[in-house]
């Protein structure tokens, strides 16, 4: 990736469906500059998908944490797989330093999220958490 490529998925990420002439223009290169990237980017990975969030998407989970989880001994994949389960996770990364595992949660209310915490704290192997809420978003994407 040049930093043309990397220009272009910025770009894409502000606005997904920017038309190739407006990408084209932003960036100084033709459309079918832009189209053949994009191909180039997709067909090597670096592009995953595309994806529509719609107001329903946000507004079946208004309420948002982050919460990172500290695991002891073996149960890293285990807990990974119950965490992957749960309806109220959106994603769980896996990560370095202080914490584990960060699992990104979901949920229509407040007590829907303390009951989500709850029951990911009685998980064996989780040792110690830590949750933030998420009060705004500037740029929101989903695999």
């Amino acid at each position: 990736m040049d930093d043309i490529d990397t220009q272009l998925i910025a770009a894409l990420r502000r606005d997904g469906r920017a038309a190739l002439s407006d990408l084209a223009t932003t960036l100084g290169i033709t459309r079918a500059t832009v189209r053949a990237r994009i191909e180039k980017l997709t067909q090597a990975g670096e592009i995953q998908g595309f994806t529509v969030l719609t107001r329903a998407d946000l507004a079946q989970s208004p309420v948002r944490a982050l919460t990172m989880l500290g695991i002891e001994g073996p149960g890293m994949d285990r807990i990974r797989r119950q965490l992957s389960g749960m309806a109220e996770v959106e994603a769980v990364h896996a990560t370095n330093g202080k914490w584990d595992l960060i699992a990104q949660l979901g949920t229509p209310t407040l007590e829907a999220l303390d009951d989500a915490l709850r029951r990911i704290r009685r998980l064996d192997g989780v040792a110690t958490s830590e949750t933030s809420l998420l009060l705004s978003t500037s740029r929101y994407s989903r695999l």
